[in-house]
């Protein structure tokens, strides 16, 4: 796959980078354990570097087998002993649950693990049941996680941090581990209100979106993008800003053999998990809100995509105990089958 495409949709057209996203949701009622899983999930990261993905992200999920990693950095770090070129990314740390500073040290930990492959995802959480295992109270969930980001940002760069805030009260303090990247590992923060693209942007900000989480259908996903490019616009910022969309993901030789695999694996996933809309697969079919489907229907969903101007797509292709042989052919259909093919067309001025 061609890695380092710019991001932003007024330049030249310009190849997607692809990533995996891994939830980790676990089903203790079922028959795999969590070393089990952890041990999928190793497996698929190393499978991604051998096809070529750009990033491979990690969720943090607390209390719930909605996620069953509830500290990205230690996993991340483990992937880092596996794997020598994929980047390794957090999709998202949580901010509001932890010290800003304990966080900075832990991500810094991981860029040097793993040789400066880090991306670091944020945001403020959203389930009711991690701010009551907490102990934080959802309302003060924005306050505390700007305040958060902003002492994070600070340490990560090296900079001896003095801060008297709301939250934190730290005086004359620097984490004693330097990332290798500077001056800080790509940040990026997490949203679910559509209209949230455009001031987390605006703030300078990359961003990861979930369109199956935020709009209703597929060509809505546009707003987004747009928003984001408004805000970036007005960010001040000189270097491209990258806006991350996640997708569920099952690529299969047609339409039909994708639903026989992945529907129950679908269903299961989203019956067992805490979203707000409970979409089964017929209903995110019906939306367009997946990238579910044979060859040709993926590659023209994301050559739509690129005409949004999405150049930077996450595929989370392991849900609902879907099982593995499924998983790594979807892996490997994206790498070799659809991405290419998008690229050629891309390539031919499709993507204008």
């Amino acid at each position: 796959m061609t890695q380092a495409a710019p991001a932003r949709a007024d330049l030249p057209p310009a190849p997607m980078r692809h990533s995996i996203f891994s939830v980790q949701d676990h089903h203790p009622s079922l028959a795999r354990t969590v070393p089990a899983l952890y041990d999928q999930v190793i497996a698929q990261a190393e499978l991604a570097e051998a096809l070529g993905y750009d990033t491979f992200f990690v969720a943090e999920h607390h209390f719930h087998e909605y996620g069953a990693v509830p500290n990205p950095a230690v996993f991340l770090a483990a992937l880092a002993q596996r794997t020598r070129r994929l980047r390794l990314g957090s999709a998202i740390s949580i901010l509001t649950f932890h010290h800003p500073l304990t966080v900075a040290e832990s991500y810094a930990m991981v860029d040097v693990l793993s040789g400066g492959r880090l991306t670091l995802g944020t945001g403020s959480g959203y389930l009711k049941h991690e701010f009551a295992g907490y102990r934080v109270d959802l309302a003060e969930k924005r306050e505390r996680f700007d305040e958060g980001l902003s002492v994070m940002k600070r340490a990560l760069s090296g900079e001896r941090v003095t801060h008297k805030g709301r939250y934190w009260d730290l005086e004359d303090v620097a984490i004693n581990v330097p990332c290798v990247q500077k001056p800080t590992p790509p940040l990026y923060v997490a949203i679910l209100a559509r209209e949230a693209a455009f001031h987390v942007a605006r703030q300078g900000n990359h961003i990861f979106a979930v369109p199956y989480a935020s709009v209703d259908a597929f060509d809505e996903v546009a707003g987004i993008v747009d928003g984001f490019r408004r805000g970036w616009s007005e960010s001040g910022q000189t270097f491209p800003g990258d806006a991350v969309f996640a997708f569920h993901t099952h690529v299969a030789e047609t339409d039909e053999e994708a639903r026989r695999r992945a529907a129950a694996a679908f269903d299961l996933y989203v019956a067992t998990r805490l979203y707000a809309r409970r979409q089964t697969y017929d209903d995110i079919m019906a939306s367009g809100l997946s990238l579910m489907g044979g060859i040709d229907t993926v590659v023209g969903k994301l050559v739509r995509l690129h005409r949004m101007g999405i150049r930077h797509v996450m595929h989370l292709q392991n849900f609902g105990m879907l099982d593995t042989t499924h998983v790594h052919d979807s892996m490997r259909l994206l790498a070799e089958e659809v991405v290419p093919r998008v690229n050629r067309i891309l390539g031919d001025g499709g993507g204008a």
